[in-house]
C-alpha cells in the first residue's frame, strides 16, 4: 500500500470517529452546533432576525458561510451531520493539496500529525466554527510564498468567519516578501464583508463581535484563570465557579479578580504586539521565510490563547495550521512541539466532554488535569517565542533534505 493510500484510509477513518464522538454523550462535543448553528440558521432563513445584520453577534459576518451551508444540507441530512460533513469535506481539499501525490516526507509527516491532533482534540475540534477555518488557514499557509495572494484570501476569509486567523495572516505579512499581494488580498476580502454588512442595513452591528469579547469575565479553562480555579478547589473565600446564561458558558470569580478581567485585554494585544514587532526585527535583519514563519505564526496562535481570558476547548485547533507548515519545512526541528501539541490536545479533550462536569464540581483530578494542560500552553508559548528570537538571519540555514524543495516556496503540488 503506498503512503497516500494509507493516508486516505486514515482520513476517512479519522473524519467518520471524529463525527461519531460528536454524537456521543448526549450530544455534548457538538452542543454549539446541534442547538445554537441550527437555531441560528433557521432564524436567518425564517427572516426573523439575523445576527450580525440586525442585531450583535459573537462571530464575524462570513461565519454565516459554514452555518448556512451546512443547514442547505438538511433536506437530506440532519443539521449536525451535515456540518461534520461540511468540515471533512473542507478538510479533504486540503489534506489533498498538502499530501499531493505523496512523496515528500515533510508532508505526509505533516498530514498524520493533522489526523492525529484531529482524533486527539475529538468532536469539539469538528463540531465548532473553528473546525471549518482549520482547512482555510492550512491552505493559507502553504500557499503564502507562491500564492501570496490566493493566501491572504483564504487567510483573511477565515478571519471574516473566527478572528484567529489573523494571527497567521499578520505572521504570513511579516514573513513574505511579496507583503503587497498579501495586503492586498485581505483588503478585498474585509471590503467585500464590510459592504456586504453595510448594505444589508448591519453597519451598527459589523464590529459587534469584539465588543462582546472584551466585555466577558474569565472562562473557566482559560490559562489565567487556572490561579482562580485552583483558589476555588482549595476553599479560598470569595472564588467559586458560576454560569454566565448570556455567554453561556462557565467563569470564575475570586480576589481580585475584576482588575484581572480589565487588564487581560490590553495584555493580550501588548502581548501580540510585542510579538508581531519581535518578528518584524528578525524579518529585517534578513530571516528566511522557512525559518520565521511557523515560528512566529504559532507564537501569535498561542498568544492568542495563553494571554486571553477565554480559553474554550476549540481554540486548540489553532495550534493545527502552524505546526503542520513547520513539520513540512522541518519536521525533525519540529516533531518535538508537534508531540507536545498531540499531548495537550488528548488533554482538551479529557477536560471537555469527558471529565468537565468533574472540573465545575472542583474534583482535585479534574482541576489537576485542567492546570497542567494549561501549563503544557505556557510551555509551547515560551518555546514558540524563543524560538522566533533565535531564528538566524542574513545567512538561509539548510533543512532536512525531504523539505529542501518546499522551503524554497512553500507551494504544494497540485496533486
Amino acid at each position: 500500500m503506498s503512503r497516500r493510500a494509507a493516508l486516505w484510509i486514515g482520513f476517512v477513518l479519522v473524519h467518520a470517529v471524529t463525527i461519531w464522538l460528536g454524537f456521543t454523550d448526549d450530544h455534548a462535543a457538538s452542543w454549539d452546533v446541534d442547538q445554537l448553528y441550527r437555531w441560528w440558521a433557521s432564524l436567518a432563513t425564517g427572516g426573523t432576525t439575523v445576527p450580525g445584520l440586525t442585531e450583535g453577534w459573537v462571530y464575524p459576518i462570513l461565519a454565516w458561510g459554514p452555518i448556512l451551508l451546512a443547514h442547505a444540507l438538511t433536506p437530506a441530512l440532519e443539521y449536525t451531520l451535515a456540518w461534520g460533513l461540511v468540515v471533512t469535506a473542507a478538510d479533504a481539499v486540503a489534506f489533498a493539496i498538502l499530501v499531493g501525490r505523496g512523496r515528500s516526507r515533510g508532508r505526509v509527516f505533516a498530514a498524520w500529525f493533522w489526523l492525529a491532533a484531529i482524533l486527539a482534540l475529538g468532536g469539539v475540534g469538528m463540531f465548532r466554527l473553528d473546525g471549518f477555518t482549520v482547512p482555510l488557514a492550512v491552505l493559507g499557509c502553504l500557499w503564502l510564498v507562491g500564492r501570496p495572494w490566493v493566501a491572504s484570501v483564504l487567510l483573511a476569509a477565515a478571519t471574516w468567519v473566527k478572528v484567529w486567523p489573523a494571527a497567521l495572516l499578520a505572521a504570513g505579512l511579516i514573513a513574505v516578501r511579496r507583503r503587497l499581494a498579501v495586503i492586498c488580498g485581505a483588503a478585498a476580502v474585509s471590503a467585500i464583508a464590510v459592504l456586504v454588512v453595510v448594505t444589508a442595513g448591519g453597519a451598527a452591528h459589523l464590529f459587534s463581535f469584539i465588543g462582546d469579547q472584551t466585555t466577558r469575565g474569565l472562562q473557566i479553562e482559560a490559562p489565567i484563570s487556572s490561579v482562580y480555579v485552583l483558589m476555588a478547589a482549595t476553599g479560598v473565600p470569595g472564588a467559586w465557579l458560576y454560569y454566565d446564561a448570556d455567554l453561556i458558558t462557565f467563569q470564575v470569580t475570586g480576589p481580585g479578580i475584576d482588575p484581572v478581567i480589565a487588564t487581560m485585554t490590553p495584555v493580550l494585544m501588548i502581548g501580540m504586539l510585542a510579538i508581531a514587532g519581535l518578528g518584524a526585527l528578525q524579518a529585517w535583519r534578513g530571516a528566511t521565510f522557512a525559518r520565521l514563519f511557523a515560528p512566529l505564526a504559532l507564537a501569535l496562535v498561542l498568544g492568542f490563547i495563553v494571554l486571553n481570558k477565554v480559553g474554550s476547548p476549540q481554540y486548540m485547533t489553532w495550534l493545527i495550521p502552524p505546526l503542520v507548515i513547520g513539520l513540512v519545512l522541518d519536521r525533525h526541528r519540529w516533531i518535538a512541539p508537534a508531540a507536545l501539541a498531540i499531548v495537550t490536545l488528548a488533554l482538551t479533550q479529557g477536560i471537555f466532554p469527558t471529565w468537565y462536569d468533574e472540573i465545575l464540581v472542583l474534583q482535585p483530578p479534574a482541576v489537576a488535569l485542567l492546570v497542567v494542560r494549561n501549563i503544557l500552553l505556557v510551555a509551547l508559548f515560551v518555546w514558540s517565542v524563543v524560538l522566533v528570537a533565535r531564528v538566524p538571519a542574513h545567512r538561509r540555514v539548510r533543512l532536512c533534505p525531504a523539505a529542501a524543495d518546499d522551503a524554497s516556496a512553500s507551494e504544494p503540488s497540485p496533486t
